[in-house]
């Protein structure tokens, strides 16, 4: 009976230690007052140069090696600051670059903004903030409070403009399970976002949102002011747990072009009603490979007979010794922006952990002109194994004739090292 009293004892003594070791600490899930966090990266870069490219004398006026050596250190710090129903959020960002041309360096905030939840389904933000509209990887049609991706690494983050916004939502039950609704304004008045238009407006916009038999759509707005007026939508929907495809449409009022004209004068084209769009895939493979593809319809962009025609304007201004002011601005107004033209298809495959190498993935992408033929062609290989701190190497380079895009790239190739430590 002893025995059994104390085997019983025992027993009882483990579940006690059990029932303890399994307690629930709602303190372990509520949000914490503040949150920091970040990245400090080292990069290392060389770029083989293309001193015939058109626009060679615009991004490397006098520099005569072949090739462009590039250091730069990039810190990101984010931050979050939570009382009671308010909220105070920032992303800071710094970054300094040394090569050929010199060296320079910049801090700003790419985010800083208080937001207040009135309520479960009510909530006002106010300040400098990335809005994020639109379903694209490489490229958002409908994104008209952002500054332009970089298609070659979309994911870098960017700087927002200053804004005030609310959001209301309403959930439901039945096939529209969640709507939302968010006014804006992106006021361009005494100094603030002096690069979104011209000054003196409000620019008033809105976005739309609902999750519709499990499928996201959203329709956008941006109201007449320092850009002309433009609407479009967004949708996404996955097929099963490795298909996804998305699509955007824009729609942009009166749309003036500057165009190099055959007199050789900048002039702008007339008002015109120009259309945007975007189509897109990412599939998963049963071995881990990520597929992503998209095709986008650029209606801001140039012709290609027109984008030749700069091409060669720039090539007899460097003959005769130095680029023509004409060309200059020109190249300022649009000419050498990326993605210039009008048609591209984007396609990157990543593969996880290949050979069960374990924190590693390798991947490919290219981004093709189908205007005029010319690509770029990126390799990467990545690796997360050494616990908080991320290797990147990554390869490109631009393909094609001259008077293409990617062949008058000032930079032919490059290779480039990455190091990053998160914290």
């Amino acid at each position: 009976m002893r025995l059994l009293a104390a085997l019983a004892g025992a027993c009882l003594a483990g579940a006690a230690l059990a029932q303890d070791d399994h307690k629930f600490d709602v303190g372990q899930f509520e949000k914490k007052p503040y949150e920091f966090g970040g990245f400090l990266e080292a990069k290392v870069e060389r770029q083989r140069l293309d001193a015939g490219a058109a626009l060679y004398p615009l991004q490397f006026p006098g520099v005569t090696e072949p090739y462009n050596d590039r250091s730069s250190a990039v810190a990101e710090l984010s931050g979050t600051l939570r009382r009671d129903s308010l909220r105070a959020q920032f992303l800071a960002h710094g970054e300094y670059l040394d090569d050929v041309r010199g060296s320079d360096g910049e801090v700003k905030f790419y985010e800083a903004y208080l937001g207040w939840q009135a309520s479960p389904s009510v909530s006002w933000e106010a300040g400098k903030k990335t809005q994020r509209w639109g379903k694209g990887y490489a490229w958002s049609p409908v994104a008209f409070l952002e500054r332009p991706k970089d298609p070659e690494d979309p994911e870098l983050a960017r700087e927002g403009f200053v804004a005030v916004s609310g959001n209301f939502v309403r959930s439901g039950a039945g096939a529209l399970q969640n709507v939302s609704f968010t006014p804006l304004v992106v006021p361009t008045e005494s100094g603030v976002n002096p690069d979104f238009g011209a000054p003196g407006h409000l620019n008033p916009a809105a976005k739309l949102s609902l999750l519709y038999r499990d499928t996201d759509i959203d329709f956008l707005w941006l109201g007449e002011g320092s850009r002309s007026a433009r609407y479009g939508f967004d949708v996404s929907r996955n097929f099963g747990s490795n298909l996804e495809v998305h699509g955007e449409w824009a729609r942009i009022r009166d749309f003036e072009q500057p165009v190099l004209t055959a007199g050789g004068s900048l002039q702008l084209s007339p008002p015109r009603n120009a259309t945007s769009y975007l189509l897109g895939a990412r599939y998963l493979t049963e071995r881990d490979t990520t597929w992503i593809v998209e095709y986008y319809r650029n209606g801001t962009g140039y012709s290609e007979a027109q984008a030749q025609a700069f091409y060669e304007a720039a090539h007899a201004g460097a003959a005769l010794g130095a680029l023509t002011p004409v060309v200059r601005s020109a190249a300022q107004a649009g000419y050498a922006r990326p993605n210039l033209m009008q048609h591209y298809l984007y396609a990157r495959a990543s593969q996880k952990e290949p050979f069960d190498i374990l924190y590693f993935t390798p991947s490919a992408t290219t981004i093709v002109n189908l205007d005029d033929g010319s690509y770029s062609l990126i390799g990467e290989l990545l690796y997360t194994g050494f616990g908080d701190i991320e290797v990147r190497l990554r390869a490109a380079v631009n393909v094609g004739a001259r008077l293409t895009e990617y062949g008058e790239k000032p930079v032919d190739a490059r290779l480039e090292l990455r190091l990053r430590l998160y914290f």
